[in-house]
């Protein structure tokens, strides 16, 4: 049952493209879409890839082939004092700031900031040192799943939680972008609820926000989505990602889904109550019946109001004596029906 508001990040990640301006501005943007969170990239492109490592494949897709990956990231690049002043505006305007560190040091620069939290990217999922050190830092860690194994993903939560730090949320994610509908495997994001005892939600990479809304329904607590001021910008992430005005329709749908939902207690609501009395139906006579007639089936019908006696007390009714004369159509009251 879900008692509390999913929790919605904006990833703006790269999608400043290396402007810290830009990044502002995404800020700015996402609070006005209605997202409770928006979440960056701290990394040194030197300490996360060597120098003439290739483009991953979607990358290659959607920015130049000729350019390998060092110098895409390269340019992507915030420092600190960038994320720093990222972080207080996030504060001053009312969104939590979130950023997702790649090496140890990234790590540090936003414990020296004062993050409350760390994102933690699919790719790293299975690099148990750097989980290790970022759970001895006992913050919250929000960490996805792309590309890992159920095994793997058991692996991280042990050494997580062996580490000192309880507070931990697994996302179910598809590392491919954009990700297929037939690839998201939500009830992946139950089994890992269910089996580990995590809390969970959904990092999304597939177009659209359908899949978003089905992880709500499932019991998601947080949905990511990818989030950029222009899909047509140049990047890696801005294609799969969400303008403002998508975005915004996400926020509104998940709440509404949310209030679909309910509160798990099967229940009428108010306005179900309103309508009982012309929906429900009573006992009626099904022809005109002379008073001291012995009731049996046939005198008797199932109709709209519900101003008598109920069909579920047929039984109580038949072989009654009624010692008034009954209209067709008439209801059925105790006070017409001897020793009821």
């Amino acid at each position: 049952m879900k008692t509390k508001k999913t929790y919605i990040i904006a990833e703006a990640g790269v999608n400043h493209n290396g402007n810290v301006d830009t990044a502002f501005l995404l800020i700015e943007a996402a609070k006005k879409c209605g997202a409770d969170c928006v979440k960056f990239q701290t990394f040194k492109t030197e300490e996360i890839v060597s120098a003439h490592s290739p483009k991953a494949n979607y990358q290659l897709k959607v920015t130049n082939p000729n350019e390998n990956q060092f110098d895409m990231l390269k340019k992507l690049e915030l420092n600190m004092d960038d994320f720093s002043r990222l972080k207080n505006h996030c504060e001053k305007i009312g969104i939590d700031f979130l950023s997702t560190p790649y090496s140890f040091e990234d790590a540090d620069l936003l414990e020296r900031i004062g993050v409350n939290g760390y994102k933690v990217a699919s790719g790293q999922i299975a690099e148990i040192p750097f989980l290790r050190y970022l759970s001895e830092k006992r913050k919250k860690m929000i960490v996805s799943t792309g590309m890992a194994t159920f095994t793997e993903v058991q692996k991280a939560v042990e050494t997580i939680r062996n580490h000192g730090n309880p507070e931990l949320i697994i996302l179910q994610c598809t590392t491919e972008y954009p990700s297929q509908p037939q690839d998201t495997n939500l009830l992946a994001m139950v089994q890992m609820k269910h089996e580990l005892h995590v809390r969970t939600g959904y990092s999304c990479h597939v177009p659209g926000n359908l899949a978003c809304y089905g992880a709500v329904a499932l019991g998601a607590e947080i949905i990511e989505k990818h989030f950029t001021l222009d899909k047509s910008s140049p990047g890696p992430d801005h294609s799969s990602s969400l303008e403002p005005p998508e975005f915004v329709d996400l926020v509104k749908n998940i709440r509404i889904m949310e209030s679909c939902l309910g509160s798990g207690v099967k229940i009428p609501t108010e306005s179900e109550l309103k309508n009982k009395y012309g929906m429900r139906r009573s006992l009626v006579a099904r022809h005109f019946l002379k008073a001291g007639t012995v009731i049996t089936l046939k005198d008797l019908a199932f109709k709209r109001p519900m101003n008598g006696l109920s069909p579920n007390e047929l039984d109580q009714v038949i072989g009654k004596t009624i010692n008034k004369d009954l209209q067709q159509d008439q209801p059925f009251t105790k006070d017409l029906l001897s020793e009821f």
